[in-house]
């Protein structure tokens, strides 16, 4: 076995790790992931840990190769860095600035998926919305939506994170006008209060944020939105903490993920004086509370419509998605993201993942939905789909989708040389 850290802390921090954890092989940064099975080796090889960092990109990620689990999904990378400096991130000051891929390498990307089976592709970027502005084109980000919606076979379009300063009318039109773009938007808010906004030097206010939910609503009315929220930023009053509070009662968030403020060292928040602990708890449990009901709310207002849902394999390529062997329900996720837990009627096709279901929603929960109108007589269709055939061909051993062997279409692919073996050497001993 061999250890690697990496990522944006193992690039701040580089030689402190080997000092303080000698056991580990190989330490990389943000931009050289590319390099890893040959720091692995040569780690081996030599017997010492390999420090390398490299300061700036030479490969996009989902361009190298990879085993891809999901045979339904897959992610594509159109930008790498960030041009905001948000005081409480760390991503700026390692990843560096924007960088984008030019809009044909990365459709040509999503064709060689699609071509694999998979029929639904998220595009990835820490501010998705403001691709194009490395090559001048603001918006190009609405154009590449739109021409995803033009790629046969592929079912289901999906992006994350935009920026709310930068989230701009027409890619709200362009996810409304594009079938397959699907209604549902991750929007991170961080904080209510303006103040506070201000002081994470965050580009927007609340009211421009709640605007750009209402527009998104009028446009897409059955569109569910979720967020980041940070709760006990230093400086954060009770009265800031409130207006966090309105924001999300006003923003109906189908779902939020929500932190306690963590300084970060490197940040420009990190030297500001922090909160109490008890007083950060307090509001953080204030906070998940109200969103437990608004979510529970809006996943009740769920119950009655018909949804179409794209057959999950999280439990495994063998349990098909099954969610849990006393109800024998699947699990799916519907066009607007919700997790949905639904039952196959005795008697009726069941589906593969990545098979399309259409069902009834007959509860709802705060964290995901019951459709059990399959076996109370109601609706329960299903639609097989290429994805599910690729999911077949694995089960049956006519395909194999891992470590590259899909060729160049599953999640890339091998480069000609043959596919990357990181192998599973001992490990290295430590000296004393």
């Amino acid at each position: 076995m061999q250890i690697a850290v990496g990522g944006c802390l193992a690039q701040k921090d580089r030689g402190e790790i080997v000092e303080k954890a000698p056991w580990v092989d190989v330490v990389f940064g943000t931009h050289n992931l590319d390099v890893l099975p040959a720091l692995l080796d040569r780690a081996r090889h030599n017997a010492e840990a390999q420090v390398e960092i490299e300061e700036s990109l030479q490969v996009f990620p989902s361009t190298l190769p990879s085993r891809r689990d999901a045979i339904a999904s897959g992610w594509v990378s159109i930008s790498v860095g960030c041009n905001n400096t948000c005081t409480f991130c760390i991503v700026p000051s390692l990843r560096g600035k924007e960088r984008d891929r030019r809009p044909g390498e990365i459709l040509a990307e999503v064709e060689a998926l699609v071509a694999q089976g998979v029929v639904e592709v998220t595009l990835l970027g820490q501010n998705v919305n403001s691709y194009g502005v490395e090559f001048g084109d603001r918006g190009a980000f609405a154009r590449l939506l739109r021409a995803c919606g033009e790629i046969e076979g592929l079912e289901r379009v999906r992006f994350t994170s935009p920026h709310p300063a930068a989230f701009t009318d027409d890619v709200i039109d362009a996810m409304a006008e594009t079938p397959n773009v699907m209604p549902s938007l991750h929007m991170p808010l961080q904080s209510g209060s303006d103040a506070v906004l201000r002081a994470m030097r965050r580009s927007y206010r609340s009211a421009k944020f709640l605007g750009i939910l209402d527009r998104v609503r009028e446009r897409m009315p059955d569109a569910a939105i979720t967020t980041d929220i940070i709760v006990g930023f230093p400086g954060e009053t009770e009265e800031d903490f409130l207006e966090t509070l309105r924001v999300v009662e006003a923003s109906r968030f189908a779902s939020a993920f929500t932190f306690q403020y963590s300084p970060r060292p490197g940040t420009p928040a990190f030297d500001l004086e922090p909160l109490p602990k008890a007083v950060v708890q307090e509001r953080f449990e204030r906070l998940h509370a109200l969103q437990e009901r608004v979510s529970l709310a809006e996943n009740e207002a769920q119950v009655g419509r018909s949804v179409e849902l794209l057959v999950l394999d999280s439990a495994g390529k063998e349990a098909g998605g099954r969610k849990d062997a006393a109800t024998a329900r699947l699990s799916g996720r519907s066009p607007d993201n919700r997790l949905v837990h639904f039952a196959v009627p005795d008697g009726a096709e069941r589906p593969r993942p990545g098979d399309l279901v259409t069902v009834d929603v007959t509860r709802g929960a705060p964290h995901y939905l019951i459709a059990d109108s399959g076996i109370d007589g109601g609706m329960y269709a299903v639609r097989r789909t290429r994805a599910g055939d690729a999911w077949d061909a694995v089960q049956s051993g006519e395909h194999d989708h891992s470590h590259g062997g899909c060729g160049d279409s599953c999640g890339t692919g091998a480069p000609t040389g043959g596919p990357v073996g990181l192998g599973m050497p001992s490990l290295r001993r430590v000296d004393a």
